[in-house]
């Protein structure tokens, strides 16, 4: 049985619909900003709950303009995790500010308990990250920013839908971020993404900015870049989003199948804590093995496409080797980057092939399966 990771082909396949929205598009000649981008725009918000919603280009994009609007400067320090992916990183570094890393907790987001100690007086901001689209805990991190006068960027370009205590991550903060990448929860046919706000006057700032700075087409009020959601993603984004309540209710009900056949194999298969009140919605369903490396080998040759995010933390790598840090600052992280596993949980898997997940990776560490799901109709496992 083969286990894809990657779903575009079927989430795609009947495209027709999306078709006959581009066709609109194509016959009002509205191919910059314009009422596609804005009808978007409004349906995100009001999904959010948030005042506003501001397409830029990419979830990048989102996150360094997001940086800016709170008043970060060149020469701040803006206080993040290295177990993300590049981008979160990639826009303090396009903001001019220094990127100051905090440890990971034992739910792959920020370790709250450690924050405080990372602070200094060049300290402007947080950016917590929603990572895997689990939500951090961002009601602590909340505590701590405003204790102490700093501004929170939501780095939620993975976590469309998540929730924490029923209201949407991306909300917490003063400007936040997130991705329609194409393999996010809300995804489009390209790159995207959106920064979002109840900030009357950051939001205008957004507008301007990621639009040359131009107030119309003749009077520039301030030096922007162009980095405008294009209209044609926004048409994708705009139909999607009457999808989006199944497609987190159907990768929640695939990561719970993961969990409860997992739960037995605790010694060698550790699941990261749930907490009551936290909706994930698993952008990334990410668990930490024993021998992670053998039984990625031992899945593929399965046909589970099954993946590492991310192998090397990016205190490690060679970008940050200005920054100054090194092997054991962040032990937490370190140690998840040798043992985090990636497993597909997707909303175009069946029931069957997530328990061919499950048996296989019994298989690998030999030990039955026990579990109250219904009986599997998946072939045996190669050794």
């Amino acid at each position: 049985m083969r286990v894809p990771y990657a779903y575009l082909d079927q989430q795609f396949a009947d495209a027709e619909a999306y078709f006959k929205d581009l066709r609109r598009l194509v016959a009002s000649g509205e191919f910059t900003l314009g009422p596609f981008v804005e009808e978007f725009e409004h349906k995100f918000a009001a999904y959010l709950g948030v005042k506003h919603a501001i397409g830029t280009n990419t979830g990048t994009d989102a996150l360094m303009l997001a940086l800016k609007a709170v008043g970060v400067q060149p020469d701040d320090e803006v206080i993040t995790v290295p177990n993300t992916f590049i981008a979160t990183v990639g826009a303090v570094i396009a903001a001019g500010a220094r990127p100051v890393f905090v440890d990971s907790d034992d739910r792959y987001q920020i370790d709250v308990t450690k924050i405080a100690a990372a602070i200094t007086p060049r300290t402007r901001a947080i950016v917590p990250v929603h990572w895997g689209g689990c939500p951090a805990d961002i009601e602590a991190v909340l505590a701590i920013a405003n204790e102490r006068g700093l501004a929170v960027v939501e780095d939620a370009c993975p976590a469309v839908g998540a929730r924490v205590r029923g209201r949407s991550v991306g909300t917490f903060g003063r400007v936040n971020a997130f991705s329609l990448h194409p393999l996010k929860p809300l995804n489009v046919w390209g790159d995207g993404g959106v920064a979002v706000t109840d900030d009357d006057k950051a939001a205008a700032w957004l507008r301007l900015y990621r639009n040359h700075g131009l107030r119309d087409r003749d009077h520039v009020e301030l030096w922007g870049v162009n980095t405008r959601l294009q209209p044609v993603q926004a048409v994708v984004a705009s139909r999607l989003m009457g999808q989006i309540p199944e497609i987190v209710a159907t990768r929640i009900r695939n990561a719970h199948r993961l969990d409860a056949g997992l739960a037995d194999l605790a010694g060698s298969v550790r699941v990261p804590r749930r907490p009551e009140g936290y909706r994930e919605v698993y952008q990334l369903y990410l668990i930490s093995v024993e021998r992670r490396d053998a039984l990625l080998a031992f899945l593929t040759k399965q046909g589970i496409e099954a993946k590492v995010h991310y192998p090397v933390p990016l205190h490690l790598q060679e970008a940050a080797a200005t920054l100054g840090y090194r092997r054991g600052d962040f032990p937490v992280c370190e140690r998840q980057a040798d043992e985090v596993l990636t497993l597909p949980a997707h909303q175009h898997l069946t029931a069957r092939q997530i328990d061919y997940i499950i048996e296989a990776i019994h298989a690998f560490y030999r030990r039955p399966v026990h579990t109250r799901r219904p009986a599997s109709a998946g072939a045996g496992m190669a050794s």
